[in-house]
């Protein structure tokens, strides 16, 4: 049997499709007469109208366009998750993409997006998380935000004007150094991420004014960045073990390097936290399952997801919104690090 489409409901009623749409989404009075004809003959075929009549209607598909840098990382599906349970509450399904990281795989992405007419997109990490971003990758970004409805998640494009959703990952990190001084920390070091991310720049920044504030010298030798995995911790955890005079604690860039952090020390015959305490950043689910308990800040990822699709929705409705929502980020307290008793 031959779908029943829009058009042929229009056909049979001797009424234009835009009469349809009025009906199927109650947006304009339509003659009761009318309604009570185009009802029956919709009964009639028992007519749903599927994604692509909606979008032909309401010139909308319904569908959310994500593009998010590895989803091997358990911070950037928890972001989608909150993201996920914010969207199917108003009706609306997502395309994930997943980029590996690479400038070109976004570029296509964003192609895709427009040609499947998404009504919004969410972007994390990539280029907009470049601490340097090339003025081409940026303006190929405002060019497809002019066509459709963006957000920036965790990230920026300098001058872009796009709407971001982040959480404040400076103050996440001076949450984190003040932890480890308040509990007597004096020596701290910090390792993982890459020194091309802003992402890595700002905790670093922190990580610094924090300690300066505090009245300590920075010591370059105990900064060492790398990349984000957890091997990346390990190896960077290492070299400050090898060290003759090595921190008593460590801020991580991130939980993995952190996980990774943990790994080595506990390779080399140190004890967590006894000797020598670890902080994490993002609080991934893994977290609070890794011997010991990950200290750590909480992005709130969850709540940042759905704050995206809020504030997504908004502009997708044509709403005014901010340029800027953060969210406050939480130090929360588990095994990794205690007070510091001096030898």
């Amino acid at each position: 049997m031959k779908q029943v489409t829009v058009y042929d409901i229009a056909k049979e009623a001797k009424v234009s499709v835009a009469t349809v749409s009025r009906v199927l989404n109650d947006t304009a009075p339509v003659r009761a007469s009318t309604r009570e004809k185009i009802e029956a003959i919709m009964q009639k075929y028992q007519f749903q109208p599927n994604a692509n009549a909606r979008s032909l209607l309401k010139k909308e598909t319904g569908i959310i366009g994500v593009i998010l840098p590895d989803i091997t990382n358990p911070f950037f599906p928890e972001v989608f998750s909150g993201a996920e349970q914010e969207g199917r509450e108003s009706g609306h399904t997502f395309f994930l993409c997943n980029t590996i990281g690479l400038h070109d795989k976004e570029s296509e992405f964003l192609t895709i997006m427009q040609e499947k007419r998404v009504d919004g997109i969410l972007f994390m990490g990539g280029r907009i998380n470049l601490k340097d971003c090339s003025p081409a990758l940026v303006q190929e970004v405002v060019e497809h935000s002019q066509k459709i409805p963006m957000v920036l998640v965790n990230g920026n494009l300098k001058d872009s004007g796009i709407t971001r959703v982040v959480t404040d990952e400076y103050a996440g990190t001076v949450l984190a150094v003040k932890h480890l001084l308040e509990t007597g920390h004096k020596k701290i070091g910090f390792i993982g991420g890459q020194s091309h991310m802003a992402t890595t720049a700002v905790k670093i920044r922190a990580y610094k004014k924090t300690l300066k504030d505090a009245g300590l010298t920075v010591r370059e030798d105990w900064i060492l960045p790398d990349s984000f995995s957890v091997d990346s911790g390990r190896t960077q955890m290492e070299a400050l073990l090898q060290l003759k005079d090595r921190p008593t604690a460590v801020c991580c860039v991130n939980d993995f390097t952190a996980i990774g952090a943990i790994k080595a020390a506990v390779e080399q015959g140190l004890r967590v936290p006894e000797d020598i305490s670890i902080v994490g950043f993002d609080d991934i689910p893994l977290a609070h399952h890794v011997i010991p308990e990950l200290t750590t800040i909480s992005q709130q990822a969850n709540n940042l997801g759905r704050t995206a699709v809020r504030v997504l929705r908004e502009l997708m409705n044509k709403e005014k919104v901010k340029k800027v929502y953060s969210l406050e980020p939480e130090l929360i307290v588990r095994q990794s690090t205690k007070p510091h008793e001096d030898k």
